[in-house]
């Protein structure tokens, strides 16, 4: 399976983090080496976020993303502070509901999600996080659909175990 470099990123509170989660845990399930870092302003909600999510098939010399095979973003600030990084080739995908720039790179693929939107009109305002990463899942693959699966079941808290579901459908949404 391919080796796999990522960087999710926009406001605090928007779940970013979580969604590279979510995918590190879903290399973890295929026996992959994984590598999850996040940063964050001191404001944390609705200061900067970000996080580097590596998947690969031998050990990971740097968590640290420098240049992303793709690029998921949720806010302007994020889409100007990482767009030249993303390798050619790469893609970005971008929340397009709070994301006003379009992308002038010619040697990567840009895709559109109006995540945001999608997630308040299908009654899931809090899991745009989880349709932007349903919508990177369908441009790479990254893993399994089993093991994507596998992971939302474990990094949702036990306490919340009724929001499965829920997160499970905003990655469809996301796919379609």
């Amino acid at each position: 399976m391919k080796d796999w470099n990522f960087v999710f990123a926009g406001f605090g509170g928007q779940g970013i983090l979580f969604a590279g989660k979510v995918v590190a845990y879903a290399g973890m399930m295929e026996g992959r080496e994984v590598s999850w870092l996040p940063s964050y302003g001191p404001e944390m909600r609705g200061g900067t976020a970000n996080c580097s999510v590596c998947l690969a098939s031998r050990p990971i010399g740097s968590p640290l993303v420098l240049e992303p095979d793709a690029l998921v973003v949720m806010n302007n600030p994020s889409y100007d502070k990482f767009i030249d990084s993303v390798a050619p080739g790469g893609a970005v995908i971008i929340d397009s509901a709070l994301v006003d720039r379009k992308v002038r790179r010619t040697d990567i693929t840009a895709i559109y999600v109006p995540a945001t939107k999608l997630a308040q009109e299908n009654g899931i305002g809090k899991l745009a996080n989880l349709i932007m990463l349903g919508a990177l899942w369908k441009a790479t693959g990254f893993t399994s659909m089993d093991s994507l699966r596998a992971a939302i079941e474990k990094v949702v808290p036990p306490s919340k175990k009724e929001l499965v579901e829920l997160n499970l459908k905003a990655i469809q949404l996301g796919i379609q």
